[in-house]
């Protein structure tokens, strides 16, 4: 019988290894995985790369991660934010390392990965430092940059619902990054606020289907 569901944040967390790259969901504060992350800080894993939309805010979740020195680089689309108060330190300190990544073209690197397509051009970025050693072409009269796409080792993903197979519904804009990320990383982990029964799911409204998923934690909330 397949079932997903773990019964401990440990065993959520269980096998991450220092280095990897970690996909955060989340868009700001909505839809991030605040209790697989809080699992993260436990666990003890470090180097972490982490894939996100934002760098933190304030002093918990991804921030704290951070503030504890665990991080070595960051991704995002925007690392500044009203509370970003620790990656402005660690940047400006020389801790931490940055790319820069278009909000578009960092959902659909991601997108490529769970698609198994190794790259795509787009004119986003084209005239600008984020292009700068990238090839370049001409496609129909435009410019346009060529992206990698962007493989995680883990994916941490907060769902509304989720079945023991590991399907998963998302709520309204809660869904933002998770669903990609979901299917991009070798490892998906999967923290929801409900479980619900198989089969009880409308098909219409599975975000993520549960091939992409490897861990499911009930987390209610």
């Amino acid at each position: 019988m397949i079932d997903k569901f773990v019964r401990s944040m440990a065993e959520a967390m269980d096998g991450i290894k220092d280095g990897s790259v970690v996909l955060l969901g989340g868009f700001g504060s909505v839809g991030q995985p605040d209790a697989l992350l809080d699992g993260l800080i436990e666990q003890g894993a470090r180097d972490l790369v982490v894939v996100a939309n934002n760098a933190g805010s304030g002093h918990v979740g991804l921030a704290r991660l951070m503030e504890l020195g665990r991080v070595r680089r960051i991704v995002c689309s925007f690392p500044r934010s009203a509370g970003s108060v620790v990656f402005e330190e660690l940047y400006r300190a020389g801790k931490l390392e940055l790319e820069i990544v278009p909000q578009g073209t960092l959902a659909e690197r991601m997108r490529a990965a769970g698609a198994g397509v190794g790259a795509f051009f787009t004119p986003t970025s084209v005239g600008t430092k984020l292009a700068e050693g990238k090839e370049q072409r001409e496609i129909n009269g435009r410019m346009m940059v060529l992206e990698h796409a962007l493989h995680g080792d883990i994916a941490l993903v907060e769902a509304w619902q989720a079945d023991r197979w590991g399907n998963l519904t998302y709520n309204k804009s809660g869904r933002n990054f998770n669903a990609v990320m979901a299917t991009a990383a070798r490892t998906t982990i999967v923290q929801t606020h409900h479980v619900a029964e198989l089969g009880s799911l409308n098909p219409e409204a599975i975000g993520t289907p549960g091939i992409f998923v490897d861990r499911v934690l009930h987390v209610p909330g």
